[in-house]
């Protein structure tokens, strides 16, 4: 009578037991029992099977061979002096039973006698971040090469943790005890210290301006945000969650043991020739802590006015307003849109020797030589309206504020702009005339909002076509003119493109263009928001004026072979 306990069907087993029972080189019930064997010794099938004297090692390497595509190696044939050392350490090898034999490109070609072992494969990929190609061998020949390996596991991950990199990760006192408590901590961290390096250098590469490194019940998941769209990148194995985001939070300079509440730091990277800064936020989540990590490139607050996208007219707008002595400049969007940039043009263009410039934000993201700036700290009582109050006992002669977001600070800011101040901030809403009716709502006179405001512009960020693979599009002329244009526009002078995509790019998109609402408030416009008039009569008549809105500003991009009407359609979908 067969034993209810084992099942003979070949399909409940997994591997190797399943391709030696499908071969015929064993049968079910042993391959089961082998199986329970290797579970409860906590060993691999493969040794276990090799033990047991089921199957010869040549046998098992072969018939693998056959059934998977997997090519067979003699390892008597190998020179092991020449093969590549310190590709992965001794414990791994030794743990999973693999060798490394050469490495081509991003390709890893590792020895081993089972290469249904995903685990293995898995770990390997994310210590070496290398793509594995397996060999088969005979694993009692694998096994004599691995135990005569003459380095120590210490040595071996020793040189891992101290070797040079192309770029450093200043760190200044905090967690240098921490990670130098003892040899093998230190040791078991450095392909964690290797992985996140090469993903900050590979985000800047990619032109990312975010990283997120998300934990969830069974993957760990790492997304980068390149030209506005989140697109995944690895899934490095869930083990290393924590010992990743403690080494982020010792660069971040936060409290490791900290990990009920969210926190905030920043953290620096010299890369090449100049530093760059991150700012890291962590936030406890159901498997662990998720991480987001901008990239605050210095060099994007000083591309100049010109590389952002503005139009003649709209540039010609904006630079006049700034260049007077007061009143209140306005940027308004999503979160996401470029509004810090716009502003830190602004003021550098401003920046000038004989100029005092202060600005309160949350948090300072590019530090500006030359440039007075705070950072909010709301549990030392230093809020954005008392960091104001300070401002205007200052001589100050330029203010940003990073957000209005409350009555006390709107009132402060207004009476500064009122006061022979140019002050310069943000607020999140969806255009240039809504703006005005949100300081009304948040309980700003009219008359102070129409003496004091004198521009307002309203801006998104839509993705620019690849230069080097866009080809010409073919849209019915009843979607041109149902996206915004006019009859007469659509003249067959220009021609709109489509994104399709090279090795150069992303999807048919490299970086992005600004869409912009330059909206200077007129005496109409002023006359409109004393009689309290509502958001669609202030856009009225600004259209009157000749402001464009977010679609007709997107239109002329897509006119200009900048980007496409999909892009625009869906960023200035309101």
């Amino acid at each position: 009578m067969a034993d209810p306990l084992v099942d003979p069907n070949p399909s409940t087993l997994s591997g190797v037991a399943r391709v030696l029972v499908n071969a015929g080189k064993l049968d079910a019930k042993t391959a089961e029992d082998l199986t329970r064997s290797a579970r409860e010794q906590k060993k691999s099938f493969v040794n276990t099977l090799v033990g047991s004297g089921a199957i010869k090692s040549n046998d098992l390497a072969h018939t693998l061979s056959k059934a998977l595509a997997v090519p067979v190696l003699d390892l008597a044939t190998v020179d092991i002096q020449r093969l590549p050392k310190g590709v992965i350490d001794n414990k791994l090898a030794s743990q999973y039973q693999v060798m490394v034999l050469s490495k081509r490109g991003n390709r890893l070609f590792v020895a081993g006698a089972d290469p249904t072992d995903q685990e293995a494969i898995e770990r390997i990929k994310f210590a070496t971040q290398l793509t594995p190609e397996w060999v088969l061998v005979e694993y009692d020949k694998l096994s004599k090469l691995l135990e005569g390996q003459t380095a120590s596991a210490e040595e071996q991950l020793s040189a891992l943790a101290s070797a040079d990199f192309e770029f450093d990760i200043t760190e200044e006192g905090v967690g240098s005890q921490q990670e130098t408590q003892d040899v093998a901590s230190e040791v078991e961290d450095a392909p964690v210290v290797r992985f996140l390096q090469k993903m900050l250098v590979d985000a800047i590469n990619a032109r990312a301006s975010d990283l997120h490194f998300e934990p969830y019940e069974h993957i760990y998941r790492v997304r980068f945000r390149v030209d506005g769209e989140l697109r995944e990148i690895t899934q490095p194995p869930v083990a290393i969650k924590d010992k990743l985001a403690s080494r982020i939070k010792v660069l971040s300079k936060l409290d490791i043991a900290e990990k009920r509440v969210p926190q905030d730091g920043r953290m620096k990277m010299k890369f090449g020739s100049k530093a760059i800064d991150f700012r890291v936020s962590t936030l406890p989540t159901l498997f662990g802590e998720k991480i987001v990590i901008r990239i605050l490139d210095p060099s994007s607050a000083k591309l100049g006015i010109d590389a952002l996208g503005y139009e003649k007219e709209e540039k010609e707008r904006l630079l006049l307003a700034v260049a007077r002595p007061y009143g209140m400049v306005l940027v308004t969007g999503p979160t996401g849109s470029g509004k810090t940039v716009s502003l830190y043009t602004c003021l550098n263009i401003l920046n000038q020797p004989g100029v005092n410039i202060s600005t309160v934000e949350d948090p300072a993201e590019i530090n500006l030589p030359g440039i007075n700036q705070v950072n909010v700290n709301d549990r030392a009582g230093l809020t954005f309206s008392a960091a104001l109050k300070s401002f205007l006992r200052q001589d100050p002669d330029v203010i940003m504020v990073g957000e209005i977001r409350d009555l006390e600070t709107a009132d402060i800011a207004i009476k500064a702009a009122q006061t022979g101040h140019m002050v310069m901030s943000t607020l999140h809403t969806n255009d240039a005339p809504t703006t005005l009716t949100r300081l009304m709502n948040m309980g700003v006179a009219p008359f102070n909002i129409a003496s004091s405001v004198i521009l307002i512009t309203a801006q998104r960020l839509a993705r620019r076509l690849c230069e080097n693979c866009k080809a010409p599009a073919d849209y019915p002329k009843e979607a041109l003119i149902k996206a915004g244009y006019k009859e007469e526009e659509l003249d067959g002078k220009w021609k709109p493109y489509k994104a399709v995509g090279c090795s150069s790019c992303n999807n048919g998109y490299k970086g992005r263009v600004g869409l912009y609402q330059v909206m200077p408030i007129s005496e109409e416009i002023q006359r409109i928001i004393l009689s309290n008039g509502t958001a669609m009569d202030i856009a009225k008549q600004a259209r009157v004026e000749g402001v464009r809105d977010l679609r007709e500003s997107g239109l002329v991009k897509v006119k200009l072979g900048a980007t496409t009407l999909e892009e625009v359609i869906s960023v200035t979908n309101e």
